[in-house]
């Protein structure tokens, strides 16, 4: 873009914001918020409802041999993804496959509304602060788009760490082939009430640090893989119909982003999702096995091996990967909806 001369622009007015412009402005920006909130909480609860199962056979192979070194005895109730379906739907049932679903819904609207939402207004900020230009003038920087995405990834996760809680602790408990810590709630209700009987808000808040690396780590890949796919799809391939509308564009740029995501996200996923679940320590504060996140990858990989990081990982990538694609595939149609009846 040229920049325009000074004597050009000190001799020709140029146009100013009225108080009534300025107005309907920061009102289109703030229903804009509410409604990308909106949309992305009502397509991460659509998405969850169908990759929850897979949620539940990857928090039980995670937490399977918790810091227990590998022997040619040890027994594992769960062999792979499709053996640990298996078992829990045949033992369990369709509801053993669904615990934890309800704090799932609520977890997603904390986490997925947050950081969708405010996705774009903290990429706005960023690219006028870094390179003084809108966010939406010419083509993607990648390294501002992660901060953003990992930015609203950690505020969604820190708003969401009770559900997550409740939801961890739900998914490892069974009767059947119990693996980690069992706590045996009846219901998310319960759980809650439980959790802040025994250390009251820092009780319901333990593990929100690794939540806040998890999501942080896993938002940032996620959401600025996923901008810069749809972005590059649409530039090259528009040609043969793949423009930003296209639903084959959000579901290629959901499957390349969903991979990439759960390769960087699956190693603070295990401490996470260790964190949560551990037994309380002694007067309900702390953890009996875990004090902080950085402990739990210390005593994970010097037990278990580097590659404990990765438990999980297929049952994580088929939770992952489709709930990406249907995620973002929703909330694009539901933003289009939006756009054209409202």
């Amino acid at each position: 873009m040229e920049r325009i001369p000074p004597s050009i622009t000190s001799s020709v007015a140029l146009p100013t914001a009225t108080p009534a412009t300025a107005t309907n402005t920061r009102d289109k920006a703030r229903n804009n918020i509410l409604f990308t909130w909106f949309a992305g909480s009502l397509a991460s609860c659509a998405a969850v409802t169908f990759t929850n199962p897979f949620e539940v056979v990857k928090t039980r192979l995670q937490l399977q041999g918790e810091l227990a070194r590998a022997t040619p005895n040890m027994v594992k109730p769960y062999h792979n993804v499709a053996q640990a379906f298996w078992v829990i739907g045949k033992n369990e049932g369709i509801r053993g496959l669904q615990k934890g679903l309800g704090p799932g819904y609520l977890y997603q609207i904390m986490l997925n509304g947050t950081r969708l939402g405010f996705y774009e207004p903290a990429k706005g900020v960023l690219y006028q602060v870094f390179a003084g230009r809108p966010s939406d003038a010419g083509r993607q920087i990648l390294p501002l788009n992660v901060a953003a995405g990992g930015i609203c990834g950690m505020a969604g996760a820190a708003l969401g760490s009770p559900f997550f809680l409740v939801k961890t602790r739900m998914q490892s408990a069974s009767n059947f082939a119990a693996v980690g810590y069992q706590h045996n709630y009846t219901s998310s209700l319960d759980g809650l009430r439980k959790i802040w009987r025994e250390g009251g808000v820092r009780g319901l808040y333990r593990g929100m640090d690794a939540a806040m690396m998890r999501a942080g780590a896993g938002s940032s890949v996620q959401l600025a893989t996923y901008d810069h796919c749809k972005s590059y799809i649409s530039r090259n391939l528009a040609h043969r119909g793949l423009d930003g509308n296209s639903v084959l564009t959000h579901f290629l740029s959901s499957m390349v982003t969903g991979f990439f995501v759960c390769t960087v996200m699956n190693p603070f996923d295990v401490v996470s999702t260790r964190m949560y679940n551990q037994k309380s320590g002694s007067g309900g504060h702390g953890g009996a096995l875990y004090k902080n996140p950085l402990q739990c990858f210390y005593k994970t990989v010097t037990t278990e091996g580097f590659f404990s990081l990765y438990k999980g990982f297929l049952a994580h990538y088929l939770r992952l990967g489709p709930h990406t694609i249907l995620m973002f595939v929703f909330v694009e149609q539901i933003k289009a909806l939006g756009k054209k009846y409202f």
